[in-house]
């Protein structure tokens, strides 16, 4: 048994009386070769991408269904011969759920090989004369102490003399 999921889109103009009755069609195919329809959503109509038969809207509806690849082959065999259903796609959910499963397991093996987080202990004090590793960095000013004098224009008195001689 495989998990499954069909959409399809259904005319605009389509009765919900037919709708319903082509999907009580579907359940029986699924149920009948032993499988088990395990939700059945219709969404209503929406607006579609891109014209399809010169319309722009359809009416989704979603079924879910466990059952075998046979059966997923009549489903899709019904849909392209009913006249009312535009579009549809078949997909196979187990599949995914087998991925998300691998990548899980993954992550786990990957987490247990980590070494463990250190205690957050307090960090040990630095020792003194040792740059403090949050402290300012080396040739800057210390805060709080006098700030040097600038030096004075020497090269403007350098141009008075050269201009002396």
């Amino acid at each position: 048994m495989r998990i499954y999921e069909e959409l399809f889109i259904v005319r605009p103009d389509t009765p919900e009386e037919e709708i319903d009755a082509f999907i009580e069609q579907l359940s029986g195919v699924i149920t009948a070769d032993g499988g088990t329809v395990d939700k059945v959503e219709k969404w209503g109509v929406r607006r579609l991408a891109y014209l399809v038969e010169k319309l722009n809207e359809g009416y989704y509806v979603l079924i879910q269904f466990s059952a075998g690849a046979t059966v997923a082959k009549e489903l899709e065999r019904r849909m392209r011969v009913t006249e009312f259903v535009m579009k549809f796609i078949t997909v196979r959910v187990d599949e995914r759920m087998k991925k998300i499963e691998k990548r899980r397991k993954a992550r786990e093996k990957r987490a247990k090989r980590r070494p463990a987080p250190t205690s957050a202990a307090a960090p040990a004090a630095p020792a003194p004369g040792a740059p403090s590793p949050g402290g300012p960095m080396p040739g800057a000013p210390t805060p709080g102490a006098p700030a040097p004098a600038e030096p004075e224009a020497a090269e403007p008195a350098a141009a008075e003399s050269a201009n002396q001689e």
